[in-house]
């Protein structure tokens, strides 16, 4: 049974240009470190950071709390399978939500171009 779903676009220049800005304060306050570490692993950072940004965001609609509830954007974490697919890791309060909520899954799909990244979240009960 679906519980929620939440989408998300975002321009990747919006991110990049708030890292170039706010260098570290930034990424710091939105990413763990796994996944700080992988986007510099990547040819384009900007439009990895980018990507997982609109899955934390797409995720918190799909609880249908937004930041409510005392939830961190490092609570949602991004990560992915051997295969390419993405998956999350959840930690503190947003932990505890999807065990309040008595949720079993949330899916997540990730897309990006040059301009744009887009995340799609589905929480299943």
């Amino acid at each position: 049974m679906i519980f929620g779903t939440g989408i998300d676009i975002i321009e990747i220049d919006r991110i990049k240009n708030s890292i170039q800005k706010y260098s570290d304060r930034f990424k710091k306050k939105i990413f763990t470190q796994k996944e700080i570490d992988y986007c510099h692993s990547q040819a384009d950072p900007a439009k990895h950071f980018a990507a997982r940004f609109t899955v934390k965001e797409a995720v918190l609609k799909c609880f249908g709390t937004g930041m409510t509830g005392g939830i961190l954007w490092k609570d949602i974490e991004v990560d992915k399978l051997n295969s390419g697919q993405p998956f999350l890791n959840l930690h503190g309060n947003g932990k505890k939500l999807f065990n309040q909520l008595n949720l079993k899954h949330i899916h997540v799909s990730i897309t990006h171009d040059k301009t744009y990244a887009a995340a799609h979240a589905i929480a299943e009960k």
